[in-house]
């Protein structure tokens, strides 16, 4: 039969079967002979050992589509990227921080703003301007008021999706209400899962429907700038793109140069103020750490 691999605790595998259920799997002994690590989101052919039990082993990975090293997992096809609009109010350097961490990951990114029915339409509008030029779609939902809920299921819809963002901002009601569900119920999956319950962190893919799955990632919070440096970090800002040739020099990295087209467009309110104060911050800070 052939699954995918929804979580991998203490070296058994978990395995989703359409219709099937859960079942618990080791992985063959081949694989670790050539040194194939099975992940989190890999296509798998399994061959049943207990189909009452839900056992088996995982004899086949299938090609992988696509790869990622943090956090460790396969086959995903996009990022969706949970902030607040309020309580906590959006710390939009982290979100750049995220956008551009996927990026560098060749993996496409959009941003959905939770809490959406504490804010006013002024509020939505000026975030929803902030982010119109990175190149990734804005969407509004409101987790407590199960708003915008339909249009995001079917965002996610045939595809296997990696959620992030900080504590506080209502993932966890997000994904409970997309899954249909209390995320916690989980640990039903098994009574052998249970083992994983005190486990620091680990990776698990959640079942929304038919070939639809979210990744939720616990702690993945990280402030560094991944995948960007001071020669590349501009390329990342999408709304830079129309002006940078336009600027006096060439090599022009849009801070304290004279005649910068970039900078000449967030005066005049072409580029979001807020997108290039964050572009500005995190160049000062990668050129910091090159220093050393």
């Amino acid at each position: 039969m052939q699954g995918k691999i929804v979580k991998g605790i203490a070296g058994f595998y978990y395995v989703n079967i359409e219709g099937k259920g859960i079942f618990e799997c080791s992985a063959k002994g081949a694989f670790r002979n050539d040194k194939i690590k099975p992940l989190v989101g890999d296509d798998v052919t399994m061959e049943v050992i207990d189909e009452t039990g839900k056992t088996g082993n995982i004899i086949k990975i299938l090609p992988r589509k696509s790869e990622m090293i943090r956090p460790a997992c396969a086959n995903v096809d996009g990022a969706l990227i949970i902030f607040s609009v309020k309580t906590p109010d959006p710390n939009f350097n982290l979100l750049d921080r995220f956008l551009i961490y996927m990026e560098s990951l060749n993996i496409p990114c959009d941003i959905c703003f939770n809490k959406d029915d504490l804010a006013d339409g002024g509020e939505l509008d000026k975030i929803a301007s902030d982010y119109s030029g990175s190149g990734c779609k804005v969407m509004f939902v409101s987790a407590k008021k199960k708003q915008g809920i339909d249009e995001l299921i079917k965002y996610l819809d045939k595809k296997t999706t990696v959620v992030a963002g900080p504590s506080g901002v209502g993932k966890s009601s997000l994904i409970n209400l997309l899954c249909n569900k209390d995320i916690m119920e989980t640990g039903s999956i098994s009574a052998k899962t249970e083992r994983g319950r005190h486990t620091t962190r680990h990776t698990e893919l959640l079942y929304i429907h038919e070939n639809t799955y979210i990744m939720d990632t616990p702690g993945f919070t990280s402030l560094d700038v991944f995948g960007a440096d001071t020669d590349t970090l501009m390329y990342y800002y999408k709304e830079f793109e129309p002006y940078r040739e336009k600027c006096r020099f060439n090599t022009c990295v849009h801070i304290n140069e004279p005649g910068c087209a970039v900078k000449e467009a967030v005066s005049e309110g072409r580029i979001s103020k807020l997108r290039y104060e964050n572009y500005s911050m995190l160049y000062n800070e990668l050129k910091n750490v090159k220093k050393w």
